[in-house]
């Protein structure tokens, strides 16, 4: 979405500022090599939010989060190029951009503002997510805020984010099953926030692991 109010703070601004301040919470779940036998919770929420009222634009997504998981499973690094390919799927076109203008979201609430640096900026965020030093949960909810914050194409930011997140913890071989908890409305200068939606990543993995642990021991 790139039409809004002009005079309005910058909220990449506030997330950047942020960004690097927030006290991301511990985390020590285990690593699972979930194979075919998880249940894909973001097919799942992909389906349940869009299914009904778009079948092509889900057809589209689902198609996108076949290329981000294929990628992860290859061991690529997330990059803006890496989603503009996803991209270009979802919005079913020739090309997917990175924004020329300032992007604005949340009825006009929230303006993301433009620099020369915005895009160089917002691939040294992505160059972070596999950041040895910050656990899994903590990494994947900065990577997917990072895209929401960047907001970096004109339109189907929601869904990027998402699938950076699919990719992020695909690529580490962590499931999982139950994703419609993550939708909540983020804010950029929120990091309280940002640390809940690590913890709460955090709890859904964790969850994830233990109900495919017991389905393969029944």
């Amino acid at each position: 979405m790139t039409s809004g109010p002009s005079r309005q703070q910058d909220a990449l601004a506030d997330w950047l500022r942020i960004r690097t301040q927030i006290s991301w919470p511990c985390w020590s779940g285990a690593r699972t090599d979930a194979g075919a036998s998880a249940r894909d919770g973001f097919r799942d929420f992909f389906t349940a939010t869009r299914g009904s009222r778009d079948a092509e634009g889900t057809e589209q997504v689902l198609t996108a989060l076949d290329l981000a998981l294929a990628d992860a499973e290859r061991g690529r690094q997330l990059s803006f190029a890496l989603m503009a390919n996803w991209q270009r799927t979802v919005l079913r076109r020739a090309s997917a951009d990175f924004r020329t203008v300032p992007a604005f979201a949340k009825g006009g609430r929230e303006r993301y503002g433009l620099a020369p640096d915005t895009r160089a900026r917002f691939e040294r965020c992505l160059a972070e997510s596999p950041q040895p030093d910050l656990v899994l949960p903590s990494r994947a909810a900065r990577t997917y805020l990072d895209v929401l914050f960047f907001h970096p194409f004109e339109d189907g930011n929601a869904r990027a984010a998402m699938l950076a997140l699919a990719f992020i913890l695909a690529r580490e071989g962590v499931p999982l099953d139950q994703v419609h908890p993550l939708q909540a409305t983020r804010w950029a200068d929120d990091a309280e926030g940002a640390a809940d939606l690590a913890a709460l990543l955090g709890t859904l993995i964790t969850a994830a692991e233990s109900r495919l642990s017991n389905r393969r021991q029944s």
